[in-house]
């Protein structure tokens, strides 16, 4: 009888610690802000031209709760840049930033289906980050930014990109 006890809190302890670790419950509590300055071009190309608005569009949220301003930029010196601006969703685990080959992402099977390029992990869930546009990335086939939690296939919330005049 003494060893099933042990058996079981042991099998709870276990399966307790895996499922802290793949859910990491304590996240949804837990705000990361981010204030990031706008990024500059290089020296040599700073008295040129000042950066563009390419792209442009408000966050609505898919799982959760999302909010902001998301932009790509093309700097003095043809970097391109996606800036979330006054940005908030839900902290989770292994959340993502994609563009997604799409005009709007306002489901799961939109972002698996229509492909999307990786920019990297969230910086936080709450502020003003920079993310680096790839020179590559073909901006008329990849219209929308989404909010990806990697670990559970999950979008968290979407921004539909606009092409902007300046």
């Amino acid at each position: 009888m003494q060893r099933r006890k042990f058996l079981i809190g042991a099998t709870v302890l276990v399966a307790g610690g895996i499922g802290w670790y793949l859910f990491r419950p304590e996240r949804l509590f837990i705000n990361q802000t981010v204030d990031e300055a706008f990024p500059e071009a290089t020296a040599t190309a700073s008295t040129a031209a000042p950066p563009k608005v390419l792209l442009s569009g408000q966050f609505h949220g898919v799982a959760h709760k999302t909010t902001g301003t998301a932009a790509i930029h093309e700097l003095a010196d043809g970097r391109r840049v996606l800036r979330f601006s006054g940005f908030e969703t839900s902290n989770g685990p292994d959340v993502q930033i994609y563009l997604v080959a799409a005009a709007d992402a306002s489901d799961n099977d939109t972002v698996k289906n229509a492909g999307f390029l990786h920019l990297g992990a969230l910086k936080g869930n709450t502020g003003d980050q920079n993310y680096d546009v790839p020179a590559d990335a073909d901006l008329s086939k990849h219209r929308a930014v989404t909010v990806w939690c990697r670990r559970f296939g999950v979008n968290f919330g979407t921004a539909p990109l606009t092409p902007q005049t300046n």
